[in-house]
């Protein structure tokens, strides 16, 4: 018997991105049972990169007052940033908003107007990891009034996803060919093969407590870096190739 199938591609990879008009639909015939698995691998390492966000929220009467004091506090934070050696091409700011406050009189059912509001946050990557604790400490002596973070990763995980890409095609190609036996075949052919990129996973939050910078101790906040992973999915089609193979059936 001969089977058809119907795909966009013999060989889908990440870096190839296909848009519906450009998606060939090739038929690809298997006189054989047809085998698909759906196959996962991932690799655990330790991460060289952690990010963390820090922020200054400031209030004042107006919104140029509010505006200012900002400016002068987030400078300070800023070049206590670089002080610490990271590069201005790992600072980057993710917003600044401005927004007016008000209170609700509930005696007089109505808002009352309190002030103008300024935050302003950046976000940070940090190469030296043993460093974080250190950093977030500083940070908050320099008077940055919110922080988030640190979230580890890997700077450049294609090394890492090439070795999960390898195990899971090994992996794929065992299983195949241990179907392929229990049904009288010798041999598996590759019919296609699709690649879905695992994003990494895993990372540690380090809560750090509202100080004044006055009141701060002087000992670096603990940060556990762990592990992080990254991983590649593959979908797998194969036909059981090679002497005589029998139809599974749902028969006991």
């Amino acid at each position: 018997m001969i089977r058809t199938a119907c795909v966009a591609g013999l060989l889908t990879l990440a870096s190839v991105a296909l848009t519906p008009a450009q998606a060939a639909e090739i038929e690809i015939e298997a006189e054989g049972p047809v085998i698909e698995l759906n196959i996962y691998e991932s690799v655990t390492v330790e991460p060289d990169l952690a990010t963390i966000g820090a922020g200054v929220n400031t209030e004042a009467q107006t919104a140029v007052e509010a505006m200012r004091a900002n400016a002068e506090a987030m400078n300070a934070v800023i070049d206590r940033i670089k002080a610490l050696g990271v590069a201005e091409e790992d600072i980057q700011t993710t917003g600044i908003n401005l927004n007016a406050r008000f209170d609700y009189d509930r005696q007089n059912r109505e808002q009352v107007f309190r002030g103008y509001q300024v935050s302003n946050r950046v976000r940070v990557k940090l190469r030296e990891i043993e460093e974080v604790g250190a950093t977030l400490d500083a940070l908050v002596a320099a008077g940055a009034t919110d922080l988030d973070g640190p979230h580890f990763s890997i700077e450049d995980d294609e090394g890492a996803k090439e070795q999960a890409r390898s195990r899971a095609l090994e992996r794929g190609m065992e299983r195949a060919r241990a179907y392929a036996a229990m049904l009288g075949a010798e041999d598996v052919r590759v019919l296609e093969i699709s690649e879905t990129l695992q994003g990494q996973s895993r990372f540690s939050r380090a809560a750090v407590a509202e100080a004044a910078a006055d009141e701060i101790v002087l000992s670096a906040s603990p940060v556990q870096p762990g592990r992080v992973s990254t991983g590649v999915s593959l979908i797998m089609k194969f036909e059981a190739v090679g002497a005589e193979t029998a139809e599974p059936t749902g028969d006991d």
